[in-house]
């Protein structure tokens, strides 16, 4: 029987049919709902869908926010989907099985890290950590061959590392968060600033007239193709990562640096000065230059991650 990954998004709710060697059988997508009874519908609705001509092993969920993986449960969810709090996915899919499939949730980057040990970049580790640059900063931690989930399962929230003391405000409520420097909301606001002071940039001259259109890809492009302010952007943010990266490998003495997200995109922009920037941070302690690596799993990695889930644990 294959398993359900199940990957709850910003934008898209998608569901999957996996089997337990990693290959993606079928899936399903729905765009997010942005309240409570519509979200459960629509769950339900497509859960009901893929899965009426099978039944799954195990049912493995991701999701933004804190979860608890015993219960299934949302424990913290901030933003547009906070009315996810308290809600049990287990309970929610008990009609649906009779509650006599295994659910498995919890947060985003766990879920793309147990993807990762499964069937990606970590297989046959037991030691490793993940960062996935996106919007924001997010983290996983495998140690001694387990996800670390911490005492209320909020460890590897790596993205709110505290990396400036007085630094700017983070929504977690806390300032100077590792994601309000490096992420591409970040690297974004640094732009616009350049932009709208109207320094002489070739960003400047393509978004004066369209703040929308201004991107964290469209900084990350015009560094590599030489822009003295797109470079100096990402110089600096690259450097506050690869310096709080160092700080995390001396935390967790890992095997290996898994990057996952979208800024990733930027490939060897991005990561050839972070690589440096850690190698000579951290090798003399650590002994070794530890390898930075991006994902392996590709397109619907967060139903495979989900999937993976139900394996990894």
């Amino acid at each position: 029987m294959p398993i359900l990954g199940i990957d709850i998004g910003g934008t898209r709710l998608k569901v999957g049919l996996v089997t337990d060697d990693g290959q993606l059988l079928t899936s399903e997508s729905a765009q997010t709902p942005t309240a409570l009874e519509p979200f459960n519908k629509t769950f339900t609705d497509l859960v009901r869908q893929i899965t009426s001509n099978t039944r799954p092993s195990a049912i493995g969920i991701g999701c933004k926010g804190v979860m608890d993986n015993r219960t299934a449960t949302v424990i913290t969810q901030p933003g547009t989907f906070s009315f996810l709090e308290g809600l049990s996915f287990r309970n929610l899919l008990a009609p649906v099985f009779q509650g006599n499939v295994s659910v498995f949730a919890d947060n985003d980057a766990r879920v793309a890290l147990a993807g990762e040990v499964a069937w990606g970049a970590a297989q046959g580790k037991t030691n490793v950590v993940m960062l996935t640059l996106g919007t924001g900063v997010g983290g996983a931690v495998l140690a001694e061959g387990k996800l670390l989930r911490g005492a209320g399962g909020a460890a590897g929230l790596l993205g709110h590392i505290t990396i400036a003391e007085n630094g700017r405000f983070c929504d977690c409520g806390n300032r100077g968060c590792l994601e309000t420097v490096f992420s591409a909301r970040a690297i974004q606001a640094e732009a616009l600033h350049a932009v709208y002071c109207g320094v002489e940039s070739v960003l400047t001259d393509r978004f004066k007239n369209d703040y929308a259109g201004l991107s964290c890809k469209a900084v990350f492009d015009a560094a590599a193709q030489g822009d003295k302010v797109a470079s100096t952007i990402t110089k600096e943010a690259i450097g506050t990562l690869g310096a709080a990266t160092a700080g995390l490998l001396h935390a967790f003495d890992p095997e290996l640096l898994v990057l996952g997200g979208q800024i990733t995109e930027a490939g060897d922009v991005l990561l050839e000065p972070l690589r440096k920037e850690v190698a000579w941070r951290s090798k003399r302690f650590l002994g070794r230059v530890v390898p930075i690596v991006t994902t392996q799993i590709g397109d619907g990695s967060g139903v495979l991650g989900a999937a993976a889930l139900t394996l990894i644990r």
